[in-house]
């Protein structure tokens, strides 16, 4: 047998968290696999155990520092079920307008600051300036909009609870700041400008997927069945049913959120700490499906919105049977989910409950477990606690968005690699290709395992004595 070779990628760059990219090469140099290495390691469902249920909405934010608005209210549902409450209509849209802040910025971030250098530079670009800071010298106004859209929603999460990040305003049984009339007209005056900035960034990735048909349709192409939250069909990111839809666009099932671990299994592999969620009926890896804003508007019938809806049939049109798989599309998705998040704000800011003053319920009643279940920025969201009589916490688990894309990025590396490497001369650009898949996902690592620390991407080739012919970094 002649030697097997394996190139690393470490870090992946512009995204959350630690991560790797191994290519494992044959001896004539052509890929056999390709794996996405997650190398961090969480504890959160570990060192809660022991901690009183009410505090879980203030520990679990600390899970992420960019996603921590999601975590604080999927742990703040699951206590709710533990109170047995159902809470007050301005608590339930005070809690709601919080989660679009959090949408709004986060897609902002992801678009602009992580994903549009490749974008607008190309895949092959000088790295020193295909990062944000080249969009910001090259295309100011961009960037410009970018920062402004992502500070509206900031802005929204500190106005409610206190903080830009760790934001404490969703306890058991309701939330614990209202929202003042000043307030609500501020930001009511501020959605013109950013539905504009939305659609600026929405005409833009539109063109270039439209002038780069040929690399879209063959960037990873994967046909999947999706996962997401629907309410009467319609996208529901807050709280809803979860459906499962096929490649071709047959509802596979809809259930209740909290009857997920019926439906929801977690696979594990030995070279990643992130596990594999799957739909049971199929197994794994059959019942493998997709997350985030691709799967949710291929999952849902319709937006509620109306600029959304209309932005929605456009995007369709894209696909075949109403379904679009290319993952280069997840832009697009991303960019009509904020677009939504901005009209479903000013719905909500201009709704009477929003300056109510009936916020929280008490209760005391404590249930033995309770489920929480939301739509995070990059995909379906679950926290699931267990308690003993008095309260205190004796088994967690999480369900991170970020990992029930975990076959599919690992699928979607090995196919840019085969389309691509050829030996052990790799192009940065073919790097960054592999990079930018990941990016799509917009995967939250620190999320889906947890660790302190940067970003890092590491490319090694070793034979198959396990030693190493060559490395290069990059981060």
């Amino acid at each position: 047998m002649g030697t097997v070779r394996k190139i690393e990628v470490n870090p992946i760059t512009r995204i959350e968290g630690h991560g790797k990219i191994t290519v494992h090469l044959d001896e004539n140099g052509n890929v056999t696999t390709a794996r996405f290495h997650v190398t961090q390691f969480r504890g959160f469902e570990a060192f809660t155990k022991g901690r009183d249920f009410r505090e879980m909405p203030e520990i679990t934010p600390r899970i992420c520092g960019i996603c921590p608005v999601s975590h604080h209210l999927a742990s703040a549902k699951a206590c709710d079920a533990i109170l047995g409450v159902q809470i007050t209509p301005t608590a339930h849209k005070l809690r709601e307008l919080l989660h679009m802040g959090q949408f709004v910025q986060s897609h902002a971030l992801s678009f602009f600051h992580l994903s549009s250098p490749d974008l607008l530079f190309g895949f092959d670009a000088d790295p020193a300036i295909r990062n944000v800071a080249g969009v910001a010298a090259k295309f100011p106004e961009i960037a410009t909009k970018g920062i402004m859209l992502r500070k509206f929603g900031q802005e929204i999460i500190k106005t409610l609870g206190g903080k830009k990040v760790h934001p404490w305003h969703s306890i058991p049984g309701g939330v614990n700041r209202s929202l003042k009339e000043s307030e609500r007209d501020f930001y009511l005056k501020e959605i013109p400008v950013m539905k504009g900035y939305v659609k600026d960034a929405l005409s833009l990735v539109k063109g270039y997927l439209e002038e780069h048909k040929e690399e879209v349709s063959n960037f990873a192409p994967m046909k999947t069945s999706y996962m997401g939250l629907v309410a009467d069909g319609f996208l529901e990111l807050y709280d809803g049913d979860i459906r499962l839809k096929g490649a071709r666009g047959r509802i596979i099932d809809e259930f209740p959120d909290w009857a997920y671990a019926e439906y929801i299994g977690e696979h594990v592999e030995p070279w990643s700490y992130l596990k594999f969620p799957f739909y049971r009926p199929l197994g794994y890896p059959n019942g493998s499906y997709r997350v985030g804003p691709l799967g949710r508007l291929n999952v849902c019938d319709d937006i509620s919105t109306p600029e959304a809806s209309e932005e929605l049939s456009l995007y369709r049109q894209a696909g075949e049977e109403g379904m679009v798989h290319d993952v280069l599309y997840y832009h697009y998705a991303r960019l009509i989910e904020a677009l939504y998040g901005v009209e479903r704000i000013e719905e909500l800011l201009q709704d009477p409950d929003i300056t109510g003053s009936d916020l929280r319920i008490t209760s005391n009643e404590l249930y033995p477990e309770g489920i929480g279940v939301i739509e995070a920025p990059r995909g379906t969201l679950i926290h699931h606690y267990k308690v003993d009589e008095s309260g205190a916490i004796t088994d967690v688990n999480l369900i991170v968005a970020t990992g029930h894309n975990n076959f599919a990025m690992n699928k979607g590396v090995e196919a840019i690699a085969k389309a691509h490497i050829k030996g052990d001369n790799v192009p940065e650009g073919v790097m960054n290709r592999m990079e930018h898949l990941i990016r799509c996902y917009d995967p939250c690592l620190s999320c889906s395992t947890h660790a302190v620390g940067k970003m890092p991407l590491e490319l090694s080739i070793v034979d198959d004595n396990g030693d190493v012919l060559r490395k290069v970094y990059k981060g």
